[in-house]
Order: C-alpha cells, then structure tokens, then sequence
C-alpha cells in the first residue's frame, strides 16, 4: 500500500476511536459523577440553572492519552519517547489538578504551581530529545519566561472562557484540525519526527473532543470542569510552541512564531478583553464572570446556540486563513493578516463593550479605608 494512503488511513482510524471511545465513555463519567456528587451547582456568575455533572475533562483525557499511545504503536512511525512521555505527564498534572480545584476548590499559588509543573514537565522532556528547545526566542533567560507566560496564559485563558455550553468544546475541536492541516503541510523527510507528533496528537485531541461536544452542547449534561479547559489550554499552548517551531523551521523564518498566535487569536482576544475591562472598571481580574466575549454575544444574540456556532464559525475561518497564509510561503502576508486580525478584535471588542453586563459580587473589590 502506498505510504500516504496507509498514513492517511492511520489518521483516521485514530480520530475515528478517540471520538467513538470517548462519545460511549462519557455517559458512564457523567453516572459516576451524579453517584458521587461531583457537579457544578449554579451561582450568579454562570450560565446553568441547574446542578451539572464535572468530570467531562477525564473522559476528554482519557480517550486522548489511550489513543495517542495506541496511534504510536499502531503507525510505528514514532517510538514511545521521552518526549512524548512528558507531554502526556504534563497533560495528567493539569487533569489531575483540575479534578482537585473542581472537588474541593484550589487557592491560586497551588493551581499555579500545578501548571508550573505540568509546563516543566513538557518543556524538560523536550530539552532532552531536542537540545536547542529551551532557545526558540533566543537565550534560555529569554525563551523560558516567554513559553512558560504562553502556556499558563492560555491554559488560564481557556479556564475562563469555558463558560457556555459546548464553546471550548467545539472551537478546541476545530483548532486542533487546523494545528493537524499546518503540520500535515510542513512534513518534509527530515520534519517527518516533530510533524507525525504534532499529527498524532492533534487528531487523537480532536476525536476526543469532538466525541465528548453532543454530551457538552446545549442543554450540556456535562461540563469539562477545570480539568477540561485547563487540559484544552495545555493542548492548545504546548501544540502552538511545537508548531511554531516547525513552521520556522520549515520556512526558515522567526517570523513563523505568528502562526500559532494567529490560529489561537479568539482565545488571546477573549482574555484580553476580560482583563482590560476588568481593570478599567476597578473588578478583580481572576474571578468569573458573566462578562466574556461569549456572554455579551449571547446577550446580544439571546440564544447559547446561536452564539456556540458563531465562536465555531469565527474560529473555522481563522483556522482556513492561517491554512492558507502557510500555503503561501509568505511572510509579509502573515505579519500583515497577523496585525488585520488584531485590528479587527480590537473593533470588535469595542462593540461588545457596549454589551451591557451582570457583575458578580466576587468581582467587585472592597472600598478602600
């Protein structure tokens, strides 16, 4: 059989178990959840009315970490590594501090040391197999703050915005499709290593993901819960840095490191408007509230479906740009569809400000003697 058809084969048969396993699976987690008593209840600054199952981010995970080592041994095209021992280490440190802050609350220096270590875990597993990993911005004083302030961020970022029914879900599912196109695009004989890695795991993520979304879309019968979205952030920020090394790499250009912020720009755009306009209303930054992009769209639309599509279709259409911006080999076109992007959420942004907002009491800060 030839080569191309066996990998593309290969492909599907792991999207297509990774979604299957983890659409049979979560009925029994959300079971296990209800007998144990592990679920959301509502408060002022969330969306659902009624108690809701957590524990989706286990499912999600496991059917990633069971898939992405199944796809390692079914293709043989990369061995069970340390490299890959410590991605999926740092993805069980994440999960498993979620499912903590989820069961018994978490003060933030314990969470963020959690993620710290879940970074060190990647991050140290790859120096090992790639000497030069800890210099993608230059000298390791320089690139560490940078990788380490990228991939909490975004696992806070993804934290936040998981905040309706089915949003991360979907805009995750669809992202990792896009980290699967870029990577599938670049593999070159002496890529081929650091591509099928990032095409391995972004298609297991994306089954998983996927297969989780119709438990997960309006009326959700279970939330990913901080395990979940903590997880989503993971996956998205540690696929980002090994994409973005191999699209440099592959077009020679430092300027290539935009590519991932391009592909992940609605989840940047998100967090940033929420701390901007936090700060400038005198609100406490890291606590929920009704007041993301999400929730002003979904005033503004008066319907969570409506708005769940809409994150999807916004998404879609970052994802085929940065597809095609790739496509092209060209560098000015990326910096300047980079900036277009960033103007137009700026506009954006100033439109949902307008969007009037319900402001939780944990956000407000007490007056000051």
């Amino acid at each position: 059989m030839d080569p191309t058809v066996l990998m593309l084969y290969d492909n599907v048969m792991v999207l297509s178990l990774a979604f299957f396993f983890v659409l049979a699976l979560t009925p029994f987690i959300i079971k296990l959840a209800c007998v144990i008593n592990f679920v959301d209840n509502p408060e002022a600054r969330k969306v659902h009315k009624t108690a809701t199952p957590l524990m989706g981010g286990l499912a999600v995970f496991l059917g990633f970490l069971l898939f992405s080592l199944y796809g390692v041994w079914v293709t043989a095209v990369r061995p069970i590594d340390l490299a890959l021992l410590g991605y999926l280490a740092g993805a069980a440190v994440v999960v498993a501090v979620g499912l903590i802050d989820d069961r018994f609350g978490m003060k933030p220096l314990p969470k963020l040391l959690g993620q710290l270590t879940a970074c060190a875990l990647f991050l140290g597993s790859h120096w090992l197999h790639y000497p030069d990993f800890l210099e993608l911005f230059g000298p390791v004083w320089l690139s560490l703050p940078v990788i380490a302030l990228w991939m909490i961020g975004l696992m806070n970022a993804l934290n936040f915005l998981d905040n309706m029914d089915g949003i991360i879900s979907g805009m995750a599912g669809i992202l990792a499709l896009g980290f699967y196109a870029v990577s599938f695009m670049s593999k070159t004989p002496a890529l081929a290593s650091q591509s099928n890695f990032i095409s391995l795991l972004s298609l297991t993520f994306a089954g998983a993901i996927f297969g989780f979304l119709p438990h997960n879309f309006r009326p959700a019968k279970i939330f990913l819960g901080d395990a979940g979205s903590m997880f989503v952030g993971y996956f998205l920020s540690t696929m980002g840095i090994l994409l973005g090394r191999l699209a440099v790499t592959s077009r020679a250009s430092k300027a290539y490191f935009l590519l991932p912020v391009l592909l992940l720009s609605f989840a940047i755009f998100d967090i940033s408007l929420v701390s901007y306009t936090r700060r400038r209303d005198g609100r406490r930054v890291s606590q929920g509230g009704k007041d993301h992009s999400t929730h002003r769209i979904g005033t503004a639309m008066q319907s969570v479906t409506i708005t769940a599509l809409l994150v999807y279709l916004i998404n879609a259409v970052i994802v085929i740009t940065t597809i095609l911006v790739f496509r092209t080999h060209s560098q000015p076109l990326l910096i300047m569809l980079t900036v277009i992007f960033a103007v137009l959420f700026l506009l954006f942004a100033r439109k949902l400000d307008q969007i009037p907002i319900v402001v939780p009491q944990n956000q407000l800060k007490e007056p000051k003697a």
